[in-house]
């Protein structure tokens, strides 16, 4: 380890930095959580937090983070406590705190002085690229505290004297929007709070290399952390407004019932409506496009990895294939509407809905599957030749297997997707609310002629889900707001054991794969 990596600070002055620096982390992040509670309206200006209001606790939690941090950064540049700071903050840092100050000073200009858009923008270039400049001359302990200090102390400022307060509005000329203070306040505390805990983390590691790291992994560690509070707290949501309706009517024991997972959607005001066939109806749609494109993305990826050749032609397969990842998924629908429709009886109908999600799926089988048989080692594909294997048998035996796992997480991503959609649905599938679900093993009819086989409930529009979700929601279909919320319940349970199943099936694979 260098010298800079295991060099101590003072023991005294480093324990005290540290304590100050993780106690303004903790402050940050409580903001933060507190600042996000009150922009989702869980909380308001009147709630308390040890005592204080929330607001006030915003005020003096941005003056304690700003002060101090200015008198973190005054210590280290003075020598007052001892740090390894680099000379400047760096260019991507001092980019961003000048795009800050170019935003702060650009709104002042134009929103408080009023001097008009040239004079602002013109303001606003000038406050960044001196802002920008002046970061890159001064070290980085100065560079990464006092800015952000004066900024949350001043924001802190104009809480406590009421100039920002929750009667606080304004009205942009340039939009129709008015922002009020009940969320510019709490907006600004998540946005300074992350700041600081990002300033506060470099300090803790005495900046240099070493305190970029820590800001960074606190940063990313803060951005896990709210995405995965933001998928709970929808979750939880959504199961909060559709679990009463859904467990309505539910009966236990030899009698079982659960009208709304077993019935249909009937106008019977004597008949609980249910969303049994548009369960019936995802689940066809959805292992049908599965059927489609799996074989074929893998059949693909295999190809593309083991026997063509790797040049222009593999190049334009892969940007077409992340192009058509990309599309939006009401283009599919369109093409379904356009192209299949019309060829299969010129109705909507299950068949169209399957071929449509199935091609939406193939691009991504196609690039999770490349990108799994590629990261296979050439180790085994050298071994097995080495033992006389042919190519085919050494894909099939000892490329493929082992690419599995990452097969399977494609099919996953994939299947998450398809099975929510919307759009494609509406406009090559669903014909409407039904009663019945779709009869498609007890259809099947041999003929005499070509194909030979029939199916005509593959022919006929079905219903589904996501279809269901919107009629209710959007066209207000059954009249009842609690049916809408219970059926989007119930389509994220489905999707989410899409998921479980996806998710058993890679560790299956992996756990054969090293045994």
């Amino acid at each position: 380890m260098s010298d800079g990596y295991g060099s101590k600070l003072v023991e005294g002055q480093t324990s005290a930095l540290e304590r100050v620096t993780t106690g303004v982390v903790g402050l940050s992040i409580v903001s933060c959580l507190l600042g996000m509670t009150s922009i989702l309206r869980w909380t308001t200006e009147s709630t308390e937090f040890l005592g204080v209001s929330l607001f006030d606790f915003f005020a003096i939690g941005l003056l304690a983070m700003g002060l101090t941090l200015v008198v973190i950064g005054v210590a280290s540049r003075t020598g007052m406590v001892e740090t390894q700071p680099d000379r400047n903050v760096g260019a991507f840092t001092a980019v961003a705190i000048g795009a800050i100050s170019a935003v702060v000073v650009g709104l002042v200009v134009s929103q408080t002085l009023g001097l008009g858009t040239l004079v602002s923008v013109l303001a606003a270039l000038v406050a960044g690229a001196a802002t920008t400049l002046a970061m890159l001359l001064v070290r980085e302990d100065i560079g990464s505290t006092v800015p952000i200090g004066v900024l949350t102390a001043v924001v802190g400022v104009l809480v406590v004297t009421g100039v920002l307060g929750p009667e606080w509005s304004w009205d942009p000329e340039a939009f129709t929007a008015t922002f009020n203070g009940t969320i510019v306040i709490p907006a600004l505390t998540v946005f300074c709070g992350l700041l600081s805990a990002w300033a506060a983390a470099k300090a803790n590691e005495g900046f240099g290399t070493r305190g970029r790291q820590n800001g960074a992994y606190l940063l990313i560690g803060l951005n896990a952390f709210g995405m995965l509070a933001i998928l709970a707290g929808l979750i939880v949501f959504i199961a909060s407004k559709g679990i009463g309706p859904v467990l309505e009517g539910v009966q236990l024991g030899a009698g079982f019932d659960w009208p709304f997972v077993t019935n249909g959607y009937t106008l019977s005001p004597n008949e609980p409506n249910g969303v049994f066939p548009a369960i019936v109806g995802t689940f066809w749609v959805v292992l049908g496009a599965v059927l489609l494109a799996v074989p074929l993305g893998i059949g693909a990826a295999v190809f593309l990895t083991e026997y063509a050749e790797q040049g222009r032609f593999t190049a334009v397969v892969e940007v077409a294939t992340n192009g058509l990842w990309s599309t939006p998924s009401v283009v599919f629908g369109l093409f379904g509407y356009a192209f299949l429709v019309p060829r299969l009886g010129n109705n909507t109908s299950l068949l169209a809905g399957m071929l449509v999600l199935g091609f939406m799926l193939l691009p991504l089988v196609v690039i999770t599957s490349r990108e799994a048989l590629i990261s296979v080692p050439d180790e085994y594909r050298d071994a097995s030749a080495a033992l006389g294997v042919s190519q085919w048998e050494t894909i099939r035996s000892v490329v493929v297997p082992a690419a599995l796992p990452g097969v399977a997480t494609g099919v996953i991503l994939g299947v998450g997707r398809i099975a929510g959609e919307t759009a494609p649905i509406l406009l090559v599938m669903t014909g409407g609310l039904r009663d019945n679900a779709p009869n498609i093993l007890g259809s099947f009819e041999f003929t005499s002629s070509p194909p030979f086989v029939a199916n005509d409930a593959l022919l006929q529009s079905a219903p589904a889900l996501p279809y269901q979700l919107y009629a209710t929601i959007t066209a207000g279909v059954s009249g009842d707001e609690s049916f809408g919320w219970a059926t989007a319940l119930v389509l994220l349970l489905v999707v989410l054991s899409f998921y479980a199943v996806g998710i058993a099936s890679r560790f299956y694979f992996r756990r054969k794969l090293h045994q």
